[in-house]
């Protein structure tokens, strides 16, 4: 048992497949029986949480510093600038609500998004940590709703009750 809620928090911690992989993982039978709801949710909010602020108060630094780099230069001067002018064109549109825009990217668990992404964008964006922080967990949170209820099969469901 132990060993599965270590797999769930390491998956948890893994940029893309974060909660959206850590779930099904952690109620599905692979290594063993399905994990309880509460204590896998916890686990796999902690293992997505804890990259954060490494994310937020490093990732910056680590790309200026490579943007110069003989061999990964172009992809870290990319990486600056493409995130640079999507933040800004975020903030422009959000406005004072960039935290709820922060808040759904982070909620909504398509590719691409999700804590680490959110988190970088903060980041680049020059935002209030604490308030992002609350904003990336609160979109944790949602994710791990929608997955969870994904994994258990609701909309699936759903759907079905939706066909009759």
């Amino acid at each position: 048992m132990f060993l599965k809620y270590l797999v769930v928090f390491l998956i948890s911690m893994v940029p893309l497949a974060e909660l959206r992989v850590a779930i099904p993982v952690g109620l599905s039978p692979l290594l063993g029986d399905a994990l309880p709801i509460i204590p896998l949710y916890i686990t796999c909010i902690l293992g997505n949480m804890l990259p954060v602020p490494l994310i937020f108060f490093f990732a910056r630094k680590i790309l200026i510093w490579g943007s110069d780099k003989k061999f990964i230069g172009k992809f870290f001067k990319f990486c600056l600038e493409k995130g640079e002018k999507g933040g800004k064109k975020l903030q422009e549109k959000a406005g004072r609500s960039v935290y709820v825009a922060l808040f759904l990217f982070v909620g909504i668990p398509i590719p691409g998004t999700g804590a680490w992404t959110g988190t970088l964008a903060a980041s680049l964006l020059d935002l209030d940590f604490k308030k992002s922080s609350i904003s990336i967990m609160a979109g944790v949170i949602l994710a791990g709703i929608i997955m969870g209820l994904a994994s258990a099969g609701v909309f699936g469901a759903f759907s079905q009750f939706l066909s009759y």
